[in-house]
């Protein structure tokens, strides 16, 4: 398994932009696919980016599109999330992930590393 840990998380008000690093441990982080996914209280942990093993490929949830941007550096075994345009409904602790499956997929439930989360706040 990939050991994960999130950073970047903050309080940042509408309209604002913040970046989530991942740093990943383990020889195996360019063989997986990494993605994002967050949990507001009292919902159901749901996705929001992910990107390819190359970085070649990325997919986006419909509420994110156009305002974040997933990307990876095999070479520093880190992904990122840079969250521009930020809303309040955005707020939720964001989780970054791995899955070891050979196709990109944005289930939840494929994902089987996963970090500790970092909290994200926009105020309004």
């Amino acid at each position: 398994q990939v050991q994960l840990v999130e950073s970047g998380g903050g309080l940042v008000q509408a309209g604002g932009s913040l970046r989530l690093s991942c740093a990943a441990s383990g020889s195996t982080f360019s063989i997986t696919t990494m993605g994002w996914f967050r949990q507001a209280p009292g919902k159901e942990r749901e996705f929001v980016a992910v990107v390819s093993r190359n970085g070649g490929a990325t997919y986006y949830a419909d509420s994110v599109k156009g305002r974040f941007t997933i990307s990876r550096d095999n070479a520093k075994n880190t992904v990122y999330l840079q969250m521009n345009s930020l809303k309040p409904e955005d707020t939720a602790v964001y989780y970054c992930a791995s899955s070891r499956l050979a196709f990109t997929t944005t289930h939840v439930g494929d994902f089987d590393s996963w970090g500790q989360g970092t909290q994200v706040t926009v105020s309004s």
